[in-house]
């Protein structure tokens, strides 16, 4: 992950709780990303382990909190941070894409997260953080699918925390704007989609996932004691303006 061009949003964040003195534990299908992502951050100096499983299985990610659970330790905080991106013409959109994007962005959101907070919810408290996307609230050609699942994430946010902040839970989700990450990079690479992106963000330029490692240590520590259901929008001010 991290000799990549542009760092992903889930090694940024790991790295970022971390150096805050967070303990790790790693989830993702790419194995040999995992493995580079717990050499840098072992040699870094954090605590790291990897948990493999499936997040768009449900009983396989029940299986898999409930393992770290007992073997590695109790699960403060969770990152929801799974995702994938598909583009095609809406009229011609792939229905099997479609279902992998909602399995993938939506599924996987309500599995880990139902998953953990029964046992945050019995020792009375606990952070999850999902992430949405400045998609949550915009569209842009090409791409109404997953606006419709990142959509559904900021308001499955609203319902966790409906339902378990009276149990001690904080539940928010971080919606980032345009990052510079490898998911990303063609974009990054298109002197058109710059072109577009400093004219239309306020900021008028692309953030860098260090930007983001702030608002995810709020989001996951004491000072947002009192914040649920809310979306952080870490965007350069793209969503508030025309």
């Amino acid at each position: 992950m991290s000799p990549a061009r542009h760092r992903e949003f889930g090694y940024a964040l790991a790295e970022g709780l971390s150096a805050r003195g967070s303990e790790i534990v790693l989830n993702g299908w790419d194995k040999a990303k995992l493995a580079a992502a717990v050499k840098a951050l072992t040699d870094a100096g954090a605590k790291v382990s990897v948990s493999d499983f499936d997040v768009t299985d449900a009983e396989a990610v029940k299986r898999g909190v409930d393992a770290i659970e007992s073997e590695i330790g109790a699960i403060d905080i969770l990152i929801n941070n799974a995702g994938m991106q598909f583009h095609s013409p809406l009229k011609d959109f792939p229905a099997d894409r479609f279902e992998q994007l909602l399995k993938t962005n939506v599924s996987s959101v309500f599995y880990a997260g139902q998953a953990v907070a029964k046992h945050m919810i019995a020792r009375g408290r606990g952070k999850i953080v999902n992430i949405a996307s400045v998609q949550s609230e915009l569209a842009r050609p090409g791409i109404a699918p997953y606006t419709a699942t990142k959509g559904a994430v900021k308001n499955l946010t609203k319902g966790m925390a409906t339902d378990w902040a009276k149990y001690g839970l904080q539940i928010n989700a971080l919606a980032p704007g345009y990052f510079k990450t490898p998911l990303n990079q063609a974009l990054v690479d298109s002197a058109e989609f710059l072109s577009w992106l400093e004219k239309r963000t306020p900021a008028a330029r692309w953030g860098n996932v260090d930007e983001l490692v702030g608002a995810a240590v709020f989001l996951s520590g004491r000072a947002s004691s009192f914040v649920n259901g809310h979306t952080l929008y870490v965007d350069g001010g793209i969503t508030t303006s025309l």
